[in-house]
């Protein structure tokens, strides 16, 4: 995995790249500590990753990420920051922000978000393959994929749930027919609410609705004890920044440690299409 480097302090980058090829993580593939960093520059190295500073002379990491974006950068984007503020978080993640990693830098942490970026890249690549034999021309397809049917898909699914405990939860059975629906009917959760999706399902949307996000509340708390307890913990690592927002887990940890007065904020959406993401892997 290539990975480029925003950093303005050069004393930060060489202890990302030590960390970098000390983990196995990668392959640095460029820095910058310019003021204005060369956005043709950055295209140019082709990064998978990188990793860029929110506080920044002139620009912050929010600007470079959005320009970035713009210009049709496909790479995950870290952001290195102590920000907390949920507003300047949510605009992050509107700009194209992937994953947090908090200053200062920690081994442990810069090793698991970097990890969980480069699953969901090959998670995303084996999707997109699976998509293109799909929309492959009659006559044109090469020798014929392994054929994984839907009990098979929603298998997968239910491991996910219970290896988070959420088996014994009301609203996992309804977590299992939106995810059936969804798969059935070749569905992607941007088109349509979760509030459409129950209706499809449910003579009283609303309650199906509040039991599937009582259920993923479980799931979050659970995800965040196991990170609490081993933060390279394999079902935290896996389902940590696929399912939900990292920084929302994050803040879901900093409550049950007692450092916040409320926990992280789920995102049906993200959840439900991490799971048919899963589903299809």
């Amino acid at each position: 995995m290539r990975i480029y480097i925003i950093e303005d302090d050069p004393s930060v980058i060489q202890v990302l790249r030590r960390i970098v090829e000390e983990q196995g993580l990668g392959e640095v593939c460029g820095d910058t500590v310019s003021a204005m960093p060369p956005l043709e520059q950055i295209l140019a190295a082709k990064p998978d990753l990188i990793l860029v500073d929110f506080l920044m002379p002139q620009r912050d990491g929010i600007e470079v990420v959005s320009r970035l974006r713009q210009m049709g950068c496909t790479a995950k984007c870290i952001m290195l920051s102590q920000i907390s503020s949920k507003e300047m978080i949510a605009k992050a993640y509107r700009a194209g922000i992937d994953f947090f990693i908090s200053k200062p830098i920690n081994v442990i942490e810069v090793q698991a978000v970097i990890s969980n970026a480069a699953k969901q890249l090959q998670n995303e690549k084996t999707l997109e393959s699976i998509r293109s034999i799909f929309q492959q021309q009659p006559g044109t397809a090469g020798p014929a994929a392994p054929v994984v049917t839907l009990d098979t898909r929603m298998k997968r699914v239910q491991n996910a749930l219970a290896q988070m405990g959420m088996s014994g939860e009301k609203g996992c059975a309804d977590i299992l027919r939106l995810c059936r629906y969804l798969l059935e009917n070749q569905l992607d959760v941007s088109q349509m609410s979760v509030g459409q999706l129950c209706e499809s399902l449910s003579d009283n949307p609303k309650n199906m609705e509040q039991r599937v996000r009582r259920a993923i509340a479980v799931g979050m708390a659970n995800l965040a004890h196991l990170g609490i307890e081993d933060f390279m913990n394999d079902t935290f690592a896996q389902y940590s920044s696929t399912l939900f927002n990292f920084e929302e887990l994050r803040a879901e940890m900093d409550y049950i440690r007692g450092r916040r007065a409320a926990g992280g904020k789920i995102s049906l959406k993200k959840f439900l299409d991490g799971l048919v993401l899963i589903a299809q892997e």
